[in-house]
This record gives structure tokens, sequence and C-alpha cells, in this order.
């Protein structure tokens, strides 16, 4: 065994290659870094606000990568927040205005002249403006992106479905694959069972880009294995080929493939170097070989590939991550530095932790703790030490003697016994530390006492958790074991399952005393056995009654009903864990309920529904749907190294770490050879199989490594560990790095030795942390039981209702507001999921000083509509295609339409529609939009379906004024005098003068943005599929003419639907754009009555184009009014 090492005494900390974030900015490939608590987001954030204010990139040339969704999300919500802080202090200096709060990022950027300042400002407007062009995404979504973009130049069909779960595309494959090798009659015996089949099925499928072994031509079961793995491997794709399938893994490996390809791979790897110049990516340390081949064949030192991670903290080893591929990257990185400074723990805290690890390779000897600076010189957390009448070291190392206590044939400990003694030992330290201890808030603030919300206990394992549970119940402390994993893996989800399978079954005696014995009753077996059997029958009629709840009333009532008649509430409160089983019962309910109105599942789709979200809810999908309770704040918070990555808690204890998880014997094995990632998928018998599953087990424990440091670095200012001597301890983490030294990984395993020995060795490294480790042995104490302090209950007060209810509130739309005017009824919920602009409206009879009699020869130009199908379901079907096909492809066209119209209008003539549809998106817009046609459009210049909500009066604050529908039409009059459509007011007029007050609801079918780049304005469109004229004719152009369509806006209302188009983007425009103006920015409105666009050959004596109405409302309307629904008079 090598002696333990000493640690730097406390001040002494140098930090090798520290990143500095104020100096030169990373050029070429970089690797940064980090340790835990070093701000690898705040990084990010700060470096993207730089490249962007200095002028080295604009947000379009930027992508910033993460390896998550959940990490994603935050990382662009940290990114963007960074610009709009950064962007207001440059723009207050440039106004000559103070910049308060300004830290050292923001102080570097106003470190300029006047005029650089005044460029970084609208440097930063512009990015912001254009924020939704920045790529901050997935790996997974960044391949998809490119992929699609480089279209038919890589091996990606266009057309394949995301899978986003193919567990049960294997288990199908492995079925059949068994049953055509073993199933047919006279075949040999299975060499292998149908469950040990998809094991290994999953596993193959699970990491595909892993290279197998053993050789397929081997004899005996390991060659068997072998060519069933292959076999899995390539039936699963070629059924995923077959059915238009994409799993995550084949868009990696399809981009790779690409990138690398000799004949496609220039051309590919010039198009993104060309549209992105600065590539940022966090987490790197999870990244894989195909996700660093990717990244490194794109960027790397042809453009700034900046890549920051910690590969202390790669610990998703099992979820394919591979730390290998890191650091193969770091070996070919132009710069490397760290991230030096800690802003999460105290300094002395720091010097304990770095007694504890003492520069220890993690795993790897190119993996080591290496120092960091503190940001935080003062005791963040204070406990006493009683009898010394000091605070304590921050860090605790506590020793369970053998003294006294049962012990195994070679002196140690038995494990459980152990667990039993810490974890007892683990409440007493609690219940004493939320007695005794303060917290000193890092703002500054007052300190205040410990409390127990302020505690995290990190377990490697769910059921050491549990124990831990048990045991601060037991004293008294409210705890709740934490997790990310999904609702649906519940005891709340089987519960419903049990309600829904009683309520679809209600004559089946089985499934109603199944459902009985659960939480929603709470009858026991001994109830159904004695004196309440009978109660079944009564259930079973309550049953049948909840079934009509659900079908009437939805998930939401039946959850209400049940509650109410099963008196649910007060009586699971009553129980242990009741709230959690409360809340996860009504989290799973509103699940249902959506999911019930989405798709609209009624109770027999439910339950297959429900049943499918339990089986994949171990998936990573799932964890997203976390659960959540109001009161897990005010408890200690229990929960699994691997959950607990990313969070920091005040005091953390570890009370597990000195035992060593031992899995079960693998049926394959991965490990690294030769740098290259392989899985012995033979089993016992494979050629070198000891050998493969020793350098398997090697790679698990140096994960233990890493899960130790993620467990002791979340701590801000206590941490507290133990130590017990077990037959489990000599390969434990924790016992690996006390008992070792010296920058090679540790041994697999390190002798355990006496308890004198241990304790001696530990108090060497306590002495030279300058107090920062503190070692005491575990001493019997009382059971403690912790008592809250006591507050006086608020005094009795009787509420009164004296709010006066608002009958005028409501959320509406332009088909709400206008609903009466064609006698349509109004619902609860204004907008329907059909499209409701297929009015057939009849034409009057024209006089020969019209207009129309200059356009008659638009009479010989038959619609290429005049033969298809009306109704609001083929106006869905249209405005479906429109919405996903791209314009300017027909190709695209083509394939939309036909996709659509199997899903939306079965029957329709296809090939009819689609040229119908590309006269239509070839006909010239006319004025407003250039004179461009829809197809000419480039598709970053038309955004679709752009929904909004905006408040009405104030929204869900009302403001005092009351705004109804009539209070428009002055409006109208007054800025519309001599505007085309100024007769609309008194339409207008005669509309029912509905209240305006709650929210506006819709969505415009399409914006596009026209004009140069100095000038850009954005024109509202809207689709229409409208008859115009009668039937009882042929439909043709001359019915689409300006004066027939403006009678067909009036009479429909559509001037209103325009003007509260361009209200919703106005608002849009004016967050969205910098140096916003209406008058410049609005560019109108165009109504695009599709079947009278009969393509860029046809116009009327005007010049206009049948089918095109066009109206510019006048700016001033569009402010006033959007002024008036604000709540303005």
């Amino acid at each position: 065994m090598s002696a333990p090492s000493t640690t730097p005494a406390a001040g002494s900390r140098t930090v090798p290659h520290g990143f500095d974030l104020l100096g030169e900015l990373p050029t070429g490939t970089t690797v940064l870094e980090a340790s835990a608590g070093t701000g690898k987001t705040f990084t990010i954030a700060a470096l993207v606000a730089r490249y962007l204010a200095e002028g080295r990139a604009t947000m379009d040339e930027l992508l910033v990568v993460s390896f998550s969704r959940e990490a994603t999300r935050e990382l662009r919500e940290r990114v963007r927040e960074r610009l709009v802080s950064t962007r207001d202090g440059l723009a207050a200096a440039v106004a000559g205005k103070p910049v308060e709060g300004a830290d050292a990022v923001l102080e570097h950027l106003l470190d300029a002249a006047p005029d650089e300042l005044a460029r970084r400002a609208a440097r930063l407007s512009d990015a912001l403006a254009g924020f939704d062009s920045a790529t901050v995404t997935t790996t997974h979504g960044f391949s998809h992106q490119v992929l699609a973009a480089l279209g038919t130049a890589s091996d990606h069909d266009t057309g394949a479905e995301l899978l986003e779960r193919r567990g049960d595309l294997v288990a199908e494959v492995a079925d059949d694959l068994f049953l055509r090798k073993w199933g047919p009659p006279g075949a040999p015996a299975p060499e292998l069972s149908r469950e040990e089949f998809g094991e290994l099925a999953a596993a193959v499928v699970e990491d595909p880009a892993t290279r197998l072994l053993p050789d397929p031509r081997v004899g005996g079961l390991p060659g068997t294995r072998a060519r069933i793995a292959a076999a899995v491997r390539q039936e699963v794709d070629v059924r995923k080929r077959r059915r238009q399938l994409l799993d995550y893994d084949d868009m990696l490996l399809r981009l790779r493939a690409t990138l690398t390809d000799p004949a496609s791979g220039p051309d590919a790897v010039a198009r993104l170097r060309a549209r992105y110049s600065v590539v940022l990516v966090d987490e790197f340390q999870d990244t894989d070989p195909v996700q660093w081949s990717i990244l490194s064949a794109a960027f790397h030192d042809a453009r700034t590939l900046v890549l920051i991670g910690d590969p202390k903290q790669a610990i998703y080893r099992f979820r394919g991550a591979d730390v290998h591929a890191y650091l193969q990257a770091v070996e070919s990185a132009r710069s490397v530095s760290t991230l030096p400074t800690n802003w999460r723990s105290d300094a002395l805290l720091l010097d304990g932790l770095s007694a504890v690890f003492s520069g220890a390779a993690l795993g790897d000897e190119r993996i080591r703790v290496l120092p960091v600076l503190p940001e935080h010189p003062g005791r963040l957390v204070s406990v006493p030490d009683e009898p010394a009448g000091q605070l304590r070291p921050p860090v605790q190392l506590r020793v369970v003697p053998r003294d006294g206590r049962p012990l195994t044939g070679k002196g140690l400990l038995g494990t459980d016994d152990a667990r039993r003694l810490v974890a007892a030992d683990l409440a007493a330290e609690v219940v004493e530390q939320l007695g005794t201890a303060r917290v000193a808030p890092r703002d500054g603030g007052p300190e205040r006492a410990l409390r127990p919300g302020d505690i995290a206990v990190l377990t490697r394992l769910t059921r050491e958790a549990r124990q831990v549970e048990a045991a601060l119940r037991e004293a008294g402390v409210p705890v709740v074991v934490s997790s990310r994993s999904s609702v649906f893996g519940t005891r709340a989800a089987a519960e419903w399952q049990l309600l829904l399978e009683a309520m679809e079954q209600p004559h089946r005696a089985t499934r109603v005393r199944r459902f009985a014995l659960g939480c929603f009753v709470g009858l026991s077996a001994a109830d159904l056995d004695g004196p309440r059997a009978a109660e079944t029958d009564a259930l079973a009629l309550r049953l049948r009654a909840w079934g009509s709840v659900l079908a009437e009333r939805g998930v939401a009532a039946l959850l209400e009903a049940v509650s109410l008649a099963q008196d649910l509430q007060p009586r699971l409160l009553e129980q242990p864990d009741g709230e959690r089983l409360l809340t996860d019962l009504r989290h799973v309910g509103e699940a249902l309920h959506e999911a019930s109105l989405d798709a609209h599942l009624g109770l027999a789709a439910l339950l297959p529904w429900l049943r499918r979200r339990i089986t994949e809810a171990g998936s990573e999908e799932a964890r997203e749907r976390s659960r959540r309770l109001e009161s897990d704040a005010a408890a200690v918070q229990v929960l699994t190294v691997h959950t607990s990555k990313g969070l920091e808690f005040p005091v953390v204890m570890v009370p597990f770490a000195w035992s060593q998880w031992s899995p079960e014997d693998p049926a394959s094995v991965v490990f690294h050879e030769g740098g290259e990632r392989l899985r012995d998928v033979g089993g016992p018998g494979s050629p070198d199989w000891a050998a493969h599953v020793a350098a398997h087990r090697r790679e698990e424990v140096d994960d233990e490594l890493r899960l130790a440091y993620v467990a002791l670095t979340r701590a801000q200012g206590e941490l507290v560990l133990w130590w017990a001597a077990t037959a489990n301890t000599s390969s434990s983490p924790l016992h690996r790095l006390l008992m070792h030294s010296g920058a090679e990984v540790a041994p697999l395993e390190v002798a355990v030795p006496s308890d004198a020995a241990a304790v001696e060795a530990f108090g060497s490294r306590a002495a030279a942390s300058g107090g920062g480790l503190g070692v005491a042995t575990v001493a019997p104490r009382p059971p403690a039981r912790w008592t809250p302090p006591e507050a006086p209950p608020p005094p009795l007060e009787l509420a009164l209702f004296e709010r006066r209810l608002d009958d005028g509130w409501r959320r509406t739309s332009y088909s709400a507001l206008t609903a009466a005017a064609h006698e349509q009824r109004l619902g609860s919920e204004p907008e329907t999921p059909q499209t409701e602009d297929e009015r057939d409206l009849d034409q009057p009879a024209v006089p020969p000083s019209s207009p129309a009699v200059a356009d008659a020869h638009l009479r010989d130009v038959r619609s290429s509509w005049d033969e298809l199908q009306g109704g609001t379901g083929f106006g869905t079907l249209v405005h479906a295609v429109l919405e996903h096909a791209d314009p300017s492809s027909s190709a695209s066209v083509d394939e939309t339409v036909r996709t659509q119209a199997a899903r939306l209008g079965p029957g329709t003539d296809v090939p009819a529609l689609v040229r119908a549809l590309q006269q239509a998106l070839d006909t010239p817009l006319g004025p407003l939009a250039d004179g461009l046609a829809l197809s000419r459009l480039a598709l970053g210049d038309r955004l679709p379906e752009l929904d909004f909500e905006l408040p009405l009066s104030g929204g869900d604050s009302p403001a005092p004024a009351r705004v109804v529908l009539a209070d428009l039409v002055p409006l109208w009059r007054q800025h519309c005098a001599g505007d085309p459509l100024a007769d609309y007011a008194d339409a207008l007029a005669r509309l029912e003068p509905a209240p305006l007050r709650g929210y506006l609801t819709g969505s415009i079918d399409a914006v596009l943005r026209v004009g140069p780049a100095q000038s850009r304005r954005y024109v509202v469109v809207d689709y229409k599929t409208n008859r115009l004229g009668s039937r009882d004719e042929p439909l043709t152009a001359w019915h689409y003419r300006t004066e027939a369509m403006h009678d067909a806006m009036v009479e429909a209302h559509y001037p209103l639907q325009a003007l509260l188009y361009e209200v919703a983007l106005h608002r849009y425009l004016r967050w969205r754009v910098a140096d916003y103006d209406p008058a410049r920015h609005l560019g109108g409105a165009l109504y695009l009555f599709l079947r009278g666009m009969s393509g860029p050959g046809v116009t009327a004596a005007d010049g206009s184009a049948p089918g095109v109405f066009a109206w510019q409302a006048p700016a001033s309307l569009v402010v006033a009014t959007s002024e008036l629904l604000a709540g303005a008079r």
C-alpha cells in the first residue's frame, strides 16, 4: 500500500494553465478543462457575448452544442440572459448613463472608444433580434439540421420519421430472429433463452458504433452469440430504412459517413465551415468517438472550436459517453487551459477536498484533480465543535469503529451492519447540525440557521437512499428521495393503471378487487376477506359511473370524482410520504388529461397509452416529465449521485462511498483497447474473455472514482463523509482515494488497514489541510429526534370573498369576435382545429361602369381549382401543405401534398391539387412583396404559422378601462380615410360589441420578410380557399379580381382579422427588431385567395394578380389599435 500523501498548505494553490476570460479570444481548437463549480455555462455565455460584441462572429455564424435537451435549454436561456444584460450595459454607456452591476466581462467590453462602444451595443442588438437564428442545440439536433441541409449530398431520407424510442423495434427483431432460428419444427434446442436473446439484442443496438467481438466464425456458443449480435444490428437497420425511421444514432453515423466520404465529404465540410465560424461545445466530457469525429472533421483547426468539459465528471459511460474521446481531443487541440476559479465552495472546504483527493488521477493519469482558486474566502456554513468551543473543519471524515461489533472471519464489519450504523449516525448528525449550524448567504446577507432543505444526502443506489430516508424519518426530519426519473415510474402511475383497468372492465371481480387494494380505495386484504367484501359490488357500480364522468367531462373531472368519493386527500395525508403520493397521482392525472385532449383518447386508448409510458419510464425522454412537490424544498434531499450532477447544496453528506457497488456478471462487456471501444458479446468461453472482463471491470471502478468526485464536489460549505471497514471497502472509491497517493491511478483494490492505522493515515492528511479536513470516530449516541423551531400559529381570520368577478374577461380570437355575424356557435375554446375559410360567396351583378368590365378577359382563365373539392377539411389540408412544404421546391410540394392528403384528405385528387398549388405559388404577389412569388422567396424569409397570444386590457391584470370591439370603429374612420378598405368601418360597427379583456389568440399563416437588409419589411400572409361566386358556373380568375375580393373581405370581416394579425406582428417586431419603426417595418397584409391565383402570366387591367388582395394598413392604425387593446383609452 502506498503511503498517503499530504496536501499543500492552504493558500499555496497554483493553478496550471488558467484560462483568462478577459484575454485573447480562443482561436483554432481550444480545450477548456473545467472543474466542479468553475462555471462552464457562465464561461460559454460570456464567450458568446464577447465573440458577438467584438465583431468576431454574427449570431447565425455561431454554433453552441450540448449533450442533453435539458442542458441545452438552460444554456440557451443563460446565453440570451447574458446578451441582454451586456447589451443593456453597453447601451447605457453609449447613452451616458451609469452602468450598474457590471461584472468583469461587461467591464472588459466597456473598455473601448465611444464609437466602438456604439458598434458593440449595435452588434448585440442585432444578435438579439436574430437570436432565433442561433444554433444552440444538442449534438443530435445539430446532426439532424446538417443532414437536412445537405439533402442529396448525404445518406439522409428527408421523409424519415424520428424514432425516439427503439425498444419496441428491437424487441420485435429479437423475437423474430429467435423464432426464425429456433422456432421451426425440427430446429435444435435454443442455445439462449428468449430473455437472454432480447438482452443481447438491446445491448448491441444501444451501442451501434462499437466494434463487436469475437469473430462470428469462432465455434461454440461465443460464435453463436456474435452472429446473433451482427444479425440483430443488420435487421434493425433494414427495418428502420424500410419503414422510413431514423434514430439518434443513425443521424450521427450518417453525418460522420457524409463528412468523411471521399466524394461527398469535401463539399459537405466546406458548407459547414462557410456556415459556422465559431463553435462552442459544452459538457464535452460526455462526447463519444462518433461525435468527436464529426466535430473534428468539420471544424478542427479550420474554425474556432472551443471544447469545454470536465473529464473528472465523465460518469455516463453506461449511456455511451466515452471519456477516451475527450482525451483524444485534448491531444489534438492547439491550446489546453483550465477554468481556474471555483464559484461554489468556500476556501476552507476546497482545502479539505484537496486533502482528500491529493492530486489523484481518476481512472486515467491524464484525468487529475488539480487545484482551483476560491471565490469565497469566508465560511459559507459554520458548524460549532462543541467540546473545543470553535468551528469544526468543513470536511468531516467519520470513521466507523469495529470495536464491540460483530466481525467477519477477516476482521471486517458486515456490510449491512455498517450501513445501518452509518444511516443512524447520519440521522443524528443531521439533527445536531439543524440545531447548531449557521449558513452565510453568498450575497453577503445575514447568517441564518441551517434548514432541512439546505442538506443533501448522496447515495450510489436507490436502495441506499431508501435506507437513509427511513433513518431520517425515524428522527423526525422531513426528507424526500429526489429523482429526475419519470413520474410514470412511480407507484402513482401503477395506481392509475389499476383504476383505468377496473373502469374498463368493472364486471371482472379480480380487477375491482385489485383496485380496491390500491391507494384510491385503501382496503386491506383482511378487509376483502372479511365483512367488507361486499363493498366491491358497490365499488363496481361507482366504477361504471366514473366511466361516464371520464367520457363526458375528462380525466380532471374523474380524479375529482374519485377523490371526493373515496376521501382520498385526508386519507393519504395521514400516511408517511402521503403528500408525495398525492402529488404524483395529480401529476399523472394531468398527463392523462393532456393526452386525452391532444389525441382525443377515450378510456380504451388511455389505458395502453399509460402502459407504454410506464414501460418507457426509465428512458432519457421520460426523465423530462419529472416529479414535483412544493414541500420538497423544505426537506432534506436524498438523491443518487447521477441525479445530483450539476446541483449544489450548502451541506452534503455522502454516507456510503466506502462501499463499492458490485454489479452482476455481465453477458457482454465494453472496454477499450488501443483507443478503440469494443464490445465482447461472446460470454464465457469467448477468446480472451477473462482479460476483457478485467478491462471492463477496471473501467467500471474508474467510473466510480469520478462518481465520487461528483458527489464530494456538490457541497458549498460543509461535507460529511463516512468510512467503514467491510468486504466492499478495498475497491471502493473513497478508500482508494484516501489510501493511495501519487499521479498514477490507484490499484483496483487497496488493503483495508486496522482502525488505528486508518485513523492515523487520515489524520496525516487532515494535519496538512490547513483546517479543511477533520477526522472523527463515530461514537454511540442516543437516538436523536428533531424538533422544528416553534412559530406561533397565525391568528384565525374569516376569509371574505370581496372581489368582483370579471364577466368580460375571456380568451378570444378573430373567429370568436365575428362568430355572431356568421351565425356560428361561440364555444369556450374559440379556435377550432379546422380552417374556417370555406364560405361560398355569391357575387352581385356587375354594372357596365364597373372596373370588372375591363377585366372581362379574366373570364377566359379557368381556375385550376374548379374541380377540386371544398369544405373546411379541404381548407385544413391546403393550409397543412403550405405550412410544411418548401414553396421553392416542386418536389417538396408534391411530397407534402401526398403526405398530408393521406392524413387529412383521403380521396383528394393529388396531382390536380399539386398543379393548382404550384400555379398559386408561382403567382407574383405584387408590390408589397417586391413582385416576388412564394416560390421565389428564400426559405429563411418565410416564417409559417406564427402563433400568438396577446393580452387584452392587461391580460391577467386587467386595466380598469373597459374596451369593446366597437371602440375600433372610430379608430378605423380616423386612420383609414381614403383607404381602399375605409368602407369596412360600417361593417365593423354592425358586429356585436364584444368586450376585449383577457387574451387574443390566433395563428398567422405566414410572415414574409422582404426588401434589402437595410430596409426589411414584414408582411402578413393569410391563405384563403374560399370559392367566390356561384357553383353553377365555371370558376375563373375573373371571380378573384380586386373588386370581388374586396367585397368578400368585407363580408367575411377579414379586414378585422388582418388588423389583429398586424397588431400581433407589431408587438412581436417591437420586441425582436433593433430600431423598430412600424412605419418602416410593417409591410402590410396579403390575403391570398388560392383558387384565383393563376400563375405569372395572368394579370388584371390594373396590373394586379387575380387572387392576391393586398392591403397596406396605416401604421398609425396598427399602433393605435395595439394601444387600445392594451387598455389605453
